[in-house]
């Protein structure tokens, strides 16, 4: 039996139907035979231009399958040589500045050496990365021109609902630029794909591999989504198909604009689970929707706005919130240095919080060190853990954030062997509690007979010898 999966889609671009802009009180289905003749050319003329492919090419190194193995490398004398080779991927993207600042999908040029935007017109540009954001799955790029280019307004993506008539554009499976049309199916859709967002725009018009980075785009020719992902039992399109919506673009655009080297979500300091019809019945609630605070960080942004343990968030800015990622997405379109009304319900009463939105802190310096020598964490790259590194390193935020993390592995190294990882947690080392950087460092200059490692990895305790 064949098993759905989601899939990463490639590019894809949006375009704007040609009825004239409505609101919620406005909109009507089709009265007539004329009216069902109507047209989406007109639309797709005012959109193609600012619609791009977007081609990525990376260098891969194919490691040896001797490699390591001592036979081989004592018979040739020398170590196996690897190879090096060229992938190329082709995904979409959308023009949204006139000096050529691009969207498109993280996935679609991660990895690669050298980016090419090419528009519809034939034209072709080398572009460089700008900001981009694995967790988000977006990427800026900027094209390598002072010419003028077409741009895509962003739209409002909270303004969207379910039923709404929306173009998709892009370069599906690399034959050139296509136009498909459907509607908006269902809006705050998470558990899309793994990673630490989920709330997307569903759709239903046709979205392909090749379709990621491209546009979806309403009815008055405004951007409200980037298509980034497919569900799909065989690979094709199965008219079930996910866009990043405009607000959170708008906020990461602007970041790009504001030359900022990372994309920042605001550090909250509290957990959050779903609220399930068990947890709503228990806490008197009428639906389960919401985010339950389970637990908060002491001296927190969450703690200072009066947030605690048990209170469920049911709206932020007075936009209901439906679960966690929605709450996170929410609190991310307000953006860093912003402040955000969250609706909170506890013993039956509703209480409106103000929280302060603002960077994780890096509450302990992070010292970063490189770890070498004869001893099992040579190789492993260390820092003080903090708010700050744990949100870069994507680590829970749940407990006290103290201690030395290790943050990056060399291939080869000790560290590697043994099997150590980033973000595993050094708790001991030969039974002395390891605080900083500096504590690690002067502790892996001794020579013991036998090292004693004990490490926490995500959330268990793991204790290992050594000779």
């Amino acid at each position: 039996m064949l098993k759905a999966r989601i899939l990463l889609a490639a590019p894809v671009v949006m375009a704007l139907a040609l009825v004239t802009p409505a609101t919620a009180q406005e909109r009507t289905v089709p009265q007539s035979r004329t009216e069902m003749q109507l047209s989406f050319a007109p639309l797709v003329k005012q959109v193609e231009n600012a619609v791009v492919n977007v081609y990525a090419e990376r260098v891969v190194e194919r490691r040896s399958i001797f490699e390591g193995d001592p036979f081989f490398e004592e018979f040739f004398g020398q170590r196996m040589p690897n190879r090096s080779e060229k992938q190329s991927s082709l995904g979409s993207g959308v023009i949204v500045g006139a000096k050529g600042f691009v969207v498109t999908n993280n996935h679609v040029i991660e990895g690669a050496s050298d980016i090419k935007v090419a528009l519809a017109d034939g034209r072709e540009f080398e572009s460089t990365v700008v900001l981009k954001d694995e967790r988000v799955d977006l990427a800026v790029l900027k094209i390598k021109s002072d010419a003028d280019f077409a741009t895509l307004p962003l739209g409002d993506s909270d303004a969207v609902q379910v039923g709404d008539l929306v173009l998709a554009i892009g370069n599906p499976f690399g034959v050139g630029q296509t136009v498909t049309s459907g509607i908006v199916s269902a809006l705050a859709r998470n558990q899309v794909r793994s990673g630490d967002f989920g709330f997307f725009i569903q759709t239903d018009a046709a979205i392909n591999p090749g379709n990621s980075g491209g546009g979806l785009i309403n009815m008055n020719g405004e951007l409200i989504g980037i298509n980034t992902a497919i569900f799909s039992r065989g690979g094709g399109s199965n008219g079930v198909g996910f866009a990043i919506p405009a607000n959170l673009v708008k906020t990461f655009v602007a970041s790009a604009e504001n030359g900022n080297a990372t994309f920042d979500r605001p550090f909250i300091g509290a957990t959050f689970d779903p609220v399930t019809s068990e947890v709503a019945d228990a806490l008197g609630l009428d639906r389960a929707r919401g985010a339950l605070i389970s637990q908060v960080q002491p001296g927190s942004p969450a703690e200072k706005a009066g947030m605690k343990a048990g209170q469920v968030v049911t709206a932020v800015n007075g936009i209901p919130v439906e679960h966690p990622d929605a709450l996170g997405y929410r609190l991310t379109t307000v953006g860093i240095g912003g402040t955000a009304r969250i609706t909170v319900i506890a013993d039956g009463k509703e209480q409106e919080l103000t929280l302060s939105l603002d960077r994780a802190p890096e509450t302990t310096p992070r010292d970063e060190r490189l770890i070498e020598g004869r001893n099992p964490f040579s190789g492993a790259v260390v820092a003080n853990l903090s708010p700050r590194v744990a949100e870069e390193l994507r680590m829970p935020t749940n407990k006290t954030t103290t201690g030395v993390v290790i943050t990056e592995i060399n291939r080869g190294s000790p560290a590697a062997r043994i099997g150590l990882q980033p973000r595993d947690i050094v708790i001991e080392l030969n039974g002395t509690p390891v605080t900083t950087t500096e504590k690690l460092a002067a502790l892996v200059g001794e020579d013991p007979s036998i090292w004693r490692v004990e490490i926490e990895r995500d959330g268990q305790r793991i204790r290992q010898f050594f000779r």
